[in-house]
C-alpha cells in the first residue's frame, strides 16, 4: 500500500496527535516512531535506509500515512517515491520545542542518546543529522527553522500543508478533502506523559508501547 500522507515535523511538533488524527480520519495505520518500538523487527530495515539501502515498501508495508522520526528524515525521498502523497508539515514556537526537546527525546538521560545495544545504530542514524549538537540552544533553533525552510522551498505547494496542533480539524480534514470529526482534535503525548513513560521504563517494550496507544486511541 502506498503512503498517502507524509510527514515532514520533526518530533514533539505535535506529531502524536496528529498520528492519532489521521488514522480517526481513516488513514490507519499511521506509522511514528512508536511504531519501531511496537515493531523491533523493522530496525534493521532503518538503519539500512539510513545507509542509502532503503526498502520503503517493506518498512511501510499497509501503513498509510508517516509522520515523525525517522521518517520525516527521508521526506524528500518519501516524496519522491509516493508522488501521489499529501505532505504534512507540523510546526510550533521553534523556543517552545527546544524546550520541548530537552525535556523529552533530548534529554541527556533518555534513550536517544543512550539506547540500547540492539537500537545503537539505529538511534545514531536519526540523530545524525543533529551533529552531536542536540543540546545546544542556538545550533536546535537554526536547525528548526532550516527545516521548516527546506520543506518549504522543496515541496510543491498543491501537495503541502503547514499545520499546528492548535489549529485543530479545519485546515487538516480540508487540505485531506474529508469531513471534520464532532470529536475534540486529539492531544496527546505531552512533556509529562512522555517523562511518566520514561519513568515508568515502558519505551522500549513493545507491549506496553501497544497498549498505550491502544489507550490513546480510545480517548
Amino acid at each position: 500500500m502506498a503512503l498517502k500522507v507524509i510527514g515532514t515535523g520533526l518530533g514533539r511538533t505535535g506529531t502524536m496527535s496528529l498520528k492519532l488524527a489521521l488514522e480517526q480520519l481513516g488513514l490507519a495505520p499511521c506509522h511514528h516512531m512508536v511504531e519501531v518500538f511496537m515493531h523491533p523487527e523493522s530496525v534493521p530495515l532503518w538503519v539500512e535506509a539510513g545507509r542509502g539501502n532503503p526498502d520503503w515498501d517493506a518498512i511501510f508495508g499497509d501503513y498509510q500515512a508517516m509522520v515523525d522520526h525517522p521518517g520525516c528524515k527521508f521526506w524528500r525521498e518519501l516524496m519522491d517515491y509516493y508522488p501521489d502523497a499529501k505532505l504534512i508539515h507540523t510546526v510550533r514556537d521553534p523556543e517552545r520545542w527546544f524546550e520541548s526537546t530537552q525535556a523529552t527525546i533530548f534529554n541527556p538521560g533518555g534513550g536517544a542518546l543512550n539506547p540500547p545495544e540492539p537500537m545503537r545504530d539505529f538511534f545514531a542514524m536519526v540523530m545524525a543529522e543533529y551533529e552531536g549538537q542536540q543540546n545546544d540552544h542556538d545550533y536546535m533553533i537554526e536547525h528548526f527553522k532550516r527545516h521548516t525552510e527546506d520543506v518549504l522551498a522543496g515541496v510543491p505547494p498543491e501537495r503541502l500543508l503547514v499545520f499546528e496542533a492548535s489549529q485543530g480539524w479545519e485546515p487538516l480534514c480540508a487540505f485531506l478533502g474529508v469531513p471534520v470529526p464532532d470529536t475534540p482534535y486529539p492531544r496527546e503525548n505531552s512533556t509529562a506523559e512522555f517523562q511518566a513513560r520514561v519513568s515508568a521504563g515502558t519505551m522500549a517494550d513493545p507491549a506496553a508501547v501497544k497498549a498505550e496507544m491502544d489507550k490513546a486511541r480510545a480517548h
